[in-house]
């Protein structure tokens, strides 16, 4: 697992996925926890925070990214794809 934290993004590859949280949009719904708690947490200030990705089954770990209601975590896949959130079908690369 690599990490990468810049400012208001925090990133994790784990597997073939490379996740993003953007702070800036997370608002602290808590959705992600709800589905994966031992993924993700929120921290003192109420915004979302890897704990421990390698541990989460992966489709329990997209369910968790896919449930956030402001789309502040994203996944890519190894490809460089964008798999959560989806993106519309106009702008998917072939």
């Amino acid at each position: 697992m690599s990490t990468e934290d810049r400012g208001d993004f925090h990133e994790r590859t784990v597997g073939e996925l490379r996740v993003r949280i953007d702070r800036t949009l997370c608002v602290g719904f808590g959705d992600c926890v709800t589905e994966a708690p031992a993924a993700f947490v929120l921290d003192d200030t109420g915004t979302a925070v890897f704990v421990e990705l390698e541990t989460t089954e992966r489709e329990q770990l997209l369910r968790a990214c896919d449930a956030c209601p402001v789309d502040a975590i994203t996944v890519w896949n190894t490809d460089g794809i964008q798999i959560v959130p989806p993106l519309p079908a106009c702008e998917q690369v072939p």
